[in-house]
């Protein structure tokens, strides 16, 4: 029997937007569960309610079956004679940026009353860039990512030791963790990127030189954590591949790879001149199973995967998170002063609520403890700083009142950073 991956986090917020007059999009990575939170998660969910299914109308743009509804002029006409009287109904729309003028369409359909409208995308470029200008207003994004580590435990048989290190290694695409082999695993995640991903990105910006985008995939995926630009880059290509690639087409090329969820870049934010820095900046890969694929299962060091997943989960939680840059004067050997740059991994903002997080996957002695707390203890302000880290058996604040917790605790618990 095919296990039900629950996704109560999204489903919640389809939920919660019902009958908000907006137009609601699921964005997100291809394969990462869009469909099925829309097509039977929701769907259930509006039928258990009571939800007449003749007032669930479906569509999945990316099915052969449905090409010729991708053309407005026949989906719209087909749209409207759904509506067989004045109750509600539910538009369940898969894949909307394959549907021609989808922004004139979805907000046809929402000018009716009995309308609700909910669809999905696979394409930032087409969706997530600024759905509020897109639909004039209308739209309401929910943005979702692969399973979550939590998510993933709820469908794993096994402790969370084990659990982690599949995880980290095959990563959260449902149908890759549903898969019961390591092989398996491995052939969907390669097959996943060749076929899905780097073939929809090759075809929606006509890429020419498909070989240069693939070798700065392969780059990123080695360099997770490190802070880079693509001036530096450019560098790298010239030296290593004699490469004539110019910095201007690793920028396209970078935002292919963000438009199509596979990274997201985190800029680095000075945190006494409370000011960005435009670069350079770290990219984090989407899902580590797609990551590791790129590099076959090489370099998987635990402390740049944990790193990873923990900018995702704070993501997955609706923070916006920065890379913290501190410079510091200090006193060096000869008593002149030298100034230093200290990194703080995350600074994460929600709302009125920010943290600075530091990763640091092993703190087995006091020097590496103090290595870790060294940057917060320089910031001159008030808000919560946590260090997160595999080999501590109990979250506790130590005598600087940092929060000190194990990943296992952070992840697994919504409600972590309010220990």
């Amino acid at each position: 029997m095919v296990k039900e991956i629950k996704r109560d986090y999204y489903l919640e917020q389809l939920i919660n937007r019902e009958g908000n007059g907006l137009i609601k999009i699921v964005t997100g990575i291809r394969r990462c569960g869009k469909s099925y939170l829309l097509r039977t998660l929701f769907k259930n969910h509006l039928l258990e309610n009571g939800v007449d299914e003749k007032h669930i109308i479906e569509m999945a743009f990316d099915l052969f079956d449905n090409i010729e509804y991708r053309d407005p002029k026949i989906f719209y006409p087909w749209a409207k004679k759904q509506l067989q009287d004045n109750e509600k109904y539910y538009f369940l729309l898969d894949e909307v940026q394959l549907l021609d003028e989808f922004v004139s369409v979805l907000n046809g359909l929402a000018d009716k009353k009995n309308c609700d409208i909910f669809v999905t995308g696979s394409n930032a470029k087409f969706l997530s860039r600024d759905i509020a200008t897109e639909f004039g207003g209308r739209g309401d994004e929910v943005h979702m990512y692969p399973l979550s580590f939590s998510e993933f435990m709820s469908c794993y048989d096994g402790n969370k030791y084990d659990g982690w290190n599949e995880y980290i290694t095959y990563g959260g695409i449902p149908l890759v963790v549903l898969a019961e082999t390591d092989e398996q695993k491995m052939n969907l995640l390669d097959n996943l990127f060749q076929e899905t991903y780097i073939s929809d990105i090759v075809k929606r910006n006509k890429i020419r030189n498909v070989g240069e985008m693939e070798s700065l995939l392969d780059v990123l995926a080695s360099a997770i954590g490190a802070l880079t630009n693509p001036n530096k880059l450019q560098k790298t290509f010239k030296s290593v591949n004699n490469s004539k690639i110019t910095a201007t087409t690793i920028t396209k090329y970078i935002e292919y790879l963000e438009d199509a969820f596979l990274i997201e870049e985190a800029s680095r934010y000075d945190i006494k001149g409370k000011s960005y820095i435009g670069t350079p900046m770290k990219y984090y890969f989407m899902d580590m199973g797609l990551r590791n694929s790129r590099i076959h299962y090489r370099q998987l060091e635990v402390t740049h995967s944990m790193e990873n997943v923990i900018y995702n989960e704070l993501r997955m939680r609706g923070f916006h998170v920065d890379v913290g840059n501190l410079t510091v004067i200090e006193k060096g050997k000869d008593a002149k002063p030298i100034k230093k740059q200290l990194e703080v991994d995350f600074i994460c903002n929600k709302g009125s609520k920010k943290y600075y997080i530091q990763s640091a996957y092993m703190l087995e002695t006091e020097t590496k403890m103090a290595q870790e707390i060294r940057p917060f203890l320089k910031i001159n302000d008030s808000f919560k700083k946590i260090v997160i880290t595999s080999d501590i058996p109990k979250p506790f604040y130590n005598d600087q009142g940092i929060l000190i917790m194990n990943v296992y605790d952070f992840l697994l618990n919504a409600d972590s950073l309010e220990l």
